[in-house]
Order: C-alpha cells, then sequence, then structure tokens
C-alpha cells in the first residue's frame, strides 16, 4: 500500500514552490491545484482560463499519483487529479478525499511496454520476467499488469513485480535496465516515442475512468469549496478546448513539460476526456475496481464507492 507520509511531500520538492505567498494571501487563502506531469495545468494555460477569478491560486505538479495523495494527505495540496486505482488506493489508506468531476478515456494511455528488440512477443512470454510497475501498488499500471496476467492464463507468482515512480522506471528502461515497464501517460508516450515497443494496452482491461478528487479539509472550507467549484467549469472548458485544438495544445504541453513535440502529439491524441459529473455508472465501474483489487489484497479495507461522491461541486 502507498506510505503517505509527509516526508514524502517535502521529498517531491515543492513546499517552497507551492506554499510561497500568492498576492499577499497566506497559504490558508490559496488554492493549490495538484496535477500530474502539468497535465492539467497545461489544458488550462494552453485555453487561455482560470485568469482574472476571485480567488488566488497555485499549481502543484507530481510525477505520480501516490506522491500527489501524499500531498493531499499532509494538507498541502487541495486537489487532485488520478485515475481510479489510485484514488481507491489513496481512499483506502485514509486520505480524506471526495469524487468531485469524472473523465472517460479509452484505455490506450496505460500499457505493458517492452524493448524495441526484446524477444518478449505475447503476454505468455512474461512468465519467469521481472515487471516493473509505475508508479505504486494501487496504480492503473498494477491493475492493468494483474489483468493482462488473468488475459494470458499466468499467475502473479509467475512473474516478479518491482515498483519505481515513473522518473526512476524511465530512466532506468532507457538503460535497458528494465525489461517490462507498466506505466501510462507522458511516461508511456515518452518511452513509445523512443522506439519502445507496446505489448499490452488498457483497452478492455483499465476502464480509462479518471476523478478529479479535493481534500475534505479544502471542501471544509466555503471559499475554497466555491473556487474549486469555479475551477472545475474552468477544466471542462480546457478539456474541450484540448480535444478541439490539439496541435496547439501538444505544443502548449511540450514547452510547459519539456517533453519532445512528437511524444506530446502521442498523448494528446489519446488524452482526450471530457469532464463530467461523477455518474451511477461511473461509480459503478468503480465499485467493481474496488472489489477486484481488495479480492486481490491490494486494498487494506473494502471501499465503497458511493460514499466517495460528492456531487454538489459540479452538478448534471
Amino acid at each position: 500500500m502507498h506510505s503517505f507520509s509527509r516526508r514524502g511531500v517535502l521529498g517531491a520538492g515543492l513546499a517552497s514552490a507551492m506554499l510561497s505567498a500568492c498576492g499577499g494571501k497566506t497559504p490558508d487563502e490559496v488554492v493549490i491545484f495538484g496535477d500530474q506531469a502539468n497535465l492539467t495545468r497545461a489544458k488550462v494555460e494552453a485555453a487561455g482560463l482560470l485568469k482574472d477569478r476571485p480567488y488566488a491560486f497555485k499549481w502543484a505538479s507530481f510525477a505520480g499519483a501516490a506522491p500527489l495523495f501524499e500531498a493531499v494527505m499532509a494538507g498541502a495540496v487541495d486537489t487532485a487529479p488520478a485515475g481510479d486505482t489510485p484514488v481507491l488506493a489513496a481512499a483506502a489508506a485514509g486520505v480524506p478525499i471526495k469524487l468531485v468531476a469524472a473523465s472517460q478515456s479509452s484505455g490506450k494511455g496505460v500499457a505493458l511496454l517492452v524493448q524495441p528488440d526484446s524477444p518478449i512477443k505475447t503476454l505468455h512470454d512474461l512468465k519467469g520476467r521481472t515487471i516493473i510497475v509505475s508508479s505504486a501498488r494501487g496504480s492503473v499500471s498494477h491493475y492493468l499488469l494483474l489483468g493482462a496476467l488473468k488475459e494470458a492464463g499466468l499467475k502473479l507468482s509467475d512473474v516478479t513485480v518491482g515498483f519505481l515512480l515513473p522518473g526512476e522506471a524511465q530512466s532506468a528502461f532507457d538503460a535497458k535496465r528494465i525489461e517490462v515497464w507498466a506505466t501510462f501517460g507522458l511516461y508511456q508516450a515518452l518511452a513509445e516515442y523512443r522506439g519502445a515497443r507496446v505489448l499490452r494496452d488498457g483497452v478492455g482491461i483499465n476502464t480509462g475512468l479518471g476523478f478529479v478528487t479535493a481534500s475534505e479539509r479544502a471542501l471544509a472550507s466555503p471559499a475554497k469549496r466555491a473556487a474549486i467549484a469555479d475551477a472545475l467549469g474552468q477544466f471542462k472548458a480546457a478539456n474541450a478546448w484540448a480535444n478541439s485544438h490539439k496541435d496547439q495544445y501538444a505544443e502548449v504541453f511540450a514547452k510547459v513539460t519539456g517533453a519532445p513535440l512528437g511524444a506530446a502529439k502521442l498523448l494528446v491524441e489519446r488524452e482526450n476526456p471530457i469532464l463530467t459529473p461523477v455518474t451511477p455508472a461511473a461509480t459503478v465501474k468503480l465499485q467493481t475496481v474496488a472489489d477486484t483489487f481488495f479480492q486481490a489484497g491490494l486494498l487494506p479495507k473494502a471501499v465503497n464507492a458511493a460514499a466517495l461522491v460528492d456531487t454538489s461541486l459540479f452538478p448534471a
């Protein structure tokens, strides 16, 4: 399970970046929007949104969901976008969050990758291999691995599994010290751009569900609650803009993240969700994932997905 600790948050190197004064406001008055690999921020800035809002805000970007939810636990960020499985892992570990919006993607943005010249051609060839999962137990990549092994008729005991944060795993994969890597998003796109081969993507295994979560601490503040509700509308507009201006979004994303334009275009082509309220159908899918992970021993306790949902900030 994730180790949610203040040391992990500070280790992410974000304390000074996001808790500095903003327009004379104290940290408690500034809304901190958590992000992964600057994905949300790039869309917002490309679309020219979140300008002249009646509240102060800052961005805090993390390499993956595990350190992002550590920051939520520490009270260092107010919102956190993440896939279905890390949301469940965080909730099961006691991170005080609510699901305030949802999105749906195809599942292509998560994959098992191998080296271009790897002898591993099918999922059956995974037997006896070592597989590195990013970023932690309970990630969307971990869920893909479990589903892929089941699809191939293999057991978890047939492989050796290790866990690394995406940046560390990327360096090791580039140096060919990793033969199979379960990863996602920008890290997947970068590896493919450099020649990695997709052994199995998440289509048909992963739900493709993503969520915007908000900390219960932030939601208890009327000012921050109102700001987050407003921001969700801005995020929705940013997603819509990005979907209809993919080339422009890719250019901004490459600039914000430092990623090669080719990798950014690959990611943008896959990452095209529309932000919606958390529907009953999405909640049912999330509950299925929760039950699967709990039965596999990857959650310390059962999670009631419906109890995590707060539809009041972003109603239908």
